[in-house]
């Protein structure tokens, strides 16, 4: 029904990912695989809801109304088998934010903070900013397919342990933990008493097996755990600013409500909500194909490394539209590997020390575009690596 092979063209709209990405990566006119931020057009009933409001011709004050709540409600119980209360809603102007509020709430100072890693580099920017301690529990890599380490992750936690900070699905990885998985760390987590923050922004982005929302996995979780949700990797809306922090906890929710205010960003502007319900109430069918769609690249873009590069070594991810690199063969690290992935291969990817410095020898592919571009990137890549061969 919706045809993903026509993208709009986005060169000088303020495209971060499409305008910036030459100055960023010291290129010209390279291919953009990095930011999280899909090609695709936004799904038809959210440009109508937007239309309806824009007719309006007034922005003036609004208030996110119960038709906002309930949007969100039902995209939790439908979508994730997640019972949600409007109350227990926190709106944020961001997942990042979220986590930033939700630090605050749970620590103090000086607390030690667990980390599965490698992860999404601003989990470092707040537990840091916030004043704790980064500990980090690498995961296990068997060939690139990524899973916890229980026995080191038990070890690392001490008296100043107070939160672990999960991400689920899994960025950079593209892992979709398994219900036995979070079980496990659950066990772990409620034996010290650690509060979890999840970071469940890629939640819609399934390509194999099924996301498990933690909270929704005993009463201990539910009580310990903040959701960090959002409808903008999903319906690729990064620039509507709009997050949805679950928290079951009267206690805790009101501490992250009132950092929230305190720093006068708990409203949302008057196009989020029309945005919101278009997408949670009427763009399902939408994501369903968008899904397969990412799937084809994603078994394109492994299935043409596999065969043509062995030099680099990828899984083929469970979820999100990322996939996590491993080009360490090529013998070049960080600012050398991006330069030579902008230089000679003439593609923007992000390079993987953003998710930690022990991984500058990885790079995260977007294969959030068409199948002519995710073709056109691996045929990129090749010519750039056969450079290397001679």
């Amino acid at each position: 029904m919706y045809n993903f092979d026509i993208v709009p063209n986005r060169y000088g709209t303020n495209s971060t990912k499409w305008d910036n990405a030459d100055k960023l990566y010291g290129g010209t006119n390279l291919l953009p695989m990095w930011i999280a931020d899909m090609d695709f057009a936004v799904a038809p009933p959210i440009i109508e809801h937007l239309k309806k409001r824009v007719d309006q011709a007034v922005f003036g004050y609004t208030f996110l109304s119960d038709d906002y709540y309930n949007a969100v409600i039902h995209w939790m119980k439908t979508r994730h088998k997640f019972d949600v209360k409007k109350e227990e809603i926190v709106f944020t102007p961001g997942v990042v934010a979220g986590l930033d509020f939700a630090i605050q709430a749970l620590t103090q100072p000086g607390d030690d903070v667990l980390v599965e890693v490698p992860v999404y580099g601003p989990f470092y920017k707040m537990i840091e900013k916030n004043g704790c301690h980064i500990v980090e529990t690498p995961l296990k890599n068997d060939n690139e397919y990524y899973t916890f380490d229980f026995e080191d992750l038990e070890s690392k936690i001490t008296d100043k342990t107070k939160v672990f900070m999960l991400c689920s699905p899994h960025n950079p990885s593209g892992r979709i933990w398994k219900r036995e998985e979070l079980l496990k760390l659950a066990d772990i987590c409620q034996k010290h008493n650690l509060y979890v923050i999840s970071d469940e922004i890629h939640n819609d982005l399934v390509l194999e097996g099924e996301h498990i929302v933690f909270a929704t996995l005993n009463e201990w979780t539910a009580s310990h755990t903040i959701t960090c949700t959002a409808p903008s990797k999903t319906f690729n809306l990064a620039s509507v600013i709009a997050s949805n922090i679950i928290i079951k906890d009267e206690a805790i929710r009101e501490k992250v409500r009132a950092l929230c205010a305190s720093c006068h960003c708990s409203s949302a502007n008057c196009f989020v909500e029309p945005i919101v319900i278009g997408a949670y109430m009427e763009s399902a069918g939408w994501l369903d194909e968008l899904l397969e769609y990412i799937k084809a690249n994603r078994d394109y873009v492994c299935k043409f490394i596999k065969e043509n590069i062995p030099e680099i070594t990828v899984h083929p991810m469970e979820g999100t539209y990322l996939a996590w690199l491993n080009c360490e063969k090529l013998g070049m690290h960080g600012d050398e590997l991006k330069a030579f992935i902008s230089e000679k291969c003439g593609i923007a990817m992000n390079n993987g020390s953003f998710f930690g410095e022990k991984w500058d020898g990885y790079c995260r592919m977007n294969l959030a575009c068409t199948h002519d571009t995710a073709k056109k990137a691996c045929d990129m890549l090749l010519k750039g690596i056969s450079t290397l061969r001679k």
